[in-house]
């Protein structure tokens, strides 16, 4: 296989893993509407095909698989995981900077 036919596998791998994590991510926690979705779905997709390699790697080696799986699980897993943590993140930021700020994540009772 060439280097490109390897590379364009490669970005396949995360495209895929990046959209089942968007979509596991929209099907976990229903949208309000149909922007957010939209936009849920496109930081999903943009973050597991940004961060899919590096997440993929990081998995596998906590895991101990590195060597028993390919380089397309490993971008596909990554990205996968990656876009299904991108919103759980933004939830948290939003929740911070909105309705009373950082200091009501940490207050007791709310």
């Amino acid at each position: 296989m060439t280097d490109f036919n390897e590379a364009a596998w490669l970005w396949v791998a995360k495209g895929a893993g990046a959209v089942a994590g968007s979509a596991i991510s929209l099907a976990y926690i229903l949208p309000t509407g149909r922007r957010e979705a939209a936009v849920r779905f496109a930081v999903g997709l943009v973050c597991g095909l940004v961060f899919g390699g590096t997440a993929g790697l990081k998995i596998a080696s906590e895991l101990g698989i590195e060597k028993i799986i390919g380089t397309g699980e490993t971008a596909l897993m990554g990205a996968a995981a990656a876009s299904l943590c991108a919103w759980w993140a933004l939830g948290l930021l939003q929740r911070a900077f909105s309705n009373g700020g950082i200091g009501r994540l940490f207050r007791s009772g709310k």
